[in-house]
Order: C-alpha cells, then sequence, then structure tokens
C-alpha cells in the first residue's frame, strides 16, 4: 500500500509540472524573439504549403476586338435616355388571363393563377395634367416608351409581347393610360388548352 502512495505522489507532482504555467511564463520571459520562440503546432507537420499564384477573371481579356463582354451591356440599354431629365411617372403592371366558368367550376382548361398562364399584361400609367393627344407611345417586343412634354417612362416589360397587337386608351377624369398588351409565350400551346 505504501508503495502506491508513494508513486501516486510522485504522479501528481509530475502531472503538476506538466501543467503548471509558472514554467511556461519562465520561457517566456527568456526569450526575447517571438518569432523563434514560436511553437510548433499541428498545421507545421509536413512539406510547407504550396501558394498557387491565381489570376483573377477580372483582369483576363479575351482575344478578341471586342470592347465589351457581353455580361456588360445592359439588355435594352440602347433605349435609355440619360441626358432626358423629366421625371418618371407612377406605373403599375398587371398580367391579365381570360377566365370562363368551366375554368372557375370544372377546371377543364388546365389554368391556373399562376403568370405562365396569363395572356395579357395592362401596363397602368398615371400621367397628371397631361391630355391625350400629348402622348406618345411605342410599344418594342420588350420595351414600352412612352413620352410626354412633363413626364418620360422606359419600360423593361418582364415578358415579351406582341408589339403590333396591344390597345392604348386614356381616361381623362382619372389621368391616366391604360396599355394593354398580348404576351408572346412559347409554350402556348401547352398552357392555354
Amino acid at each position: 500500500m505504501d508503495c502506491f502512495g508513494v508513486s501516486s505522489v510522485q504522479n501528481l507532482q509530475a502531472l503538476s509540472a506538466l501543467l503548471s504555467t509558472q514554467q511556461e511564463e519562465e520561457e517566456d520571459g527568456d526569450c526575447k524573439n517571438l518569432a523563434a520562440c514560436a511553437q510548433l503546432g499541428p498545421g507545421h507537420i509536413g512539406p510547407p504549403p504550396k501558394k498557387d499564384k491565381q489570376v483573377s477573371s477580372a483582369y483576363t481579356k479575351k482575344n478578341s476586338k471586342d470592347i465589351w463582354s457581353e455580361e456588360e451591356v445592359a439588355q435594352g440599354s440602347q433605349y435609355d435616355d440619360l441626358a432626358d431629365l423629366r421625371p418618371q411617372p407612377e406605373y403599375e403592371i398587371i398580367l391579365k388571363q381570360s377566365v370562363g366558368t368551366e375554368d372557375m367550376f370544372l377546371g377543364l382548361s388546365r389554368k391556373d393563377p399562376s403568370s405562365m398562364c396569363c395572356e395579357a399584361m395592362l401596363v397602368k400609367i398615371k400621367l397628371p395634367d397631361t391630355k391625350a393627344t400629348d402622348v406618345i407611345l411605342d410599344v418594342k417586343e420588350k420595351f414600352l416608351d412612352l413620352r410626354t412634354p412633363k413626364y418620360k417612362l422606359g419600360l423593361h416589360l418582364p415578358h415579351p409581347i406582341h408589339s403590333q397587337e396591344g390597345r392604348a386608351q386614356f381616361f381623362s377624369e382619372r389621368d391616366e393610360l391604360e396599355v394593354t398588351l398580348l404576351m408572346k409565350r412559347p409554350m402556348d400551346f401547352i398552357n392555354m388548352q
């Protein structure tokens, strides 16, 4: 029993020597160059990591005579007029679909309330103090251009439309122009049956 007590005391003293912070503080006080005193850690095992030279893609130039790449040019930016300082009127875009009784009660046409089943786009534009004769409207496949003496609206449309098929109506009592545009849908033969 005595031999277990002596060895356990020695074990405890050895353990306390390992865990003592006094010895670490003495070692830190003796070392004046921190880089030389730095201890090795798990990251120092094995060969040092190689540093690869990474070339950022922002500075690489393609072998082309193009000034800009396609990603740098905004779609429809040819319609933007930055020199015109007229304010933009308030507008609202509403998607419409023709719904009949067979859609409401029987669900025979496979239409749902999603925008994929919409057939037309209604753009409501508020034009206070404007006459119908002052409005100049130009509609492209993905862009609506409206000009009046007081306002200018260059609107990129969320869906392509049939530019030749549409209707515009000006309501003078509300000072509002409503433009109804039929939308081009690539899957119309599936969605509209």
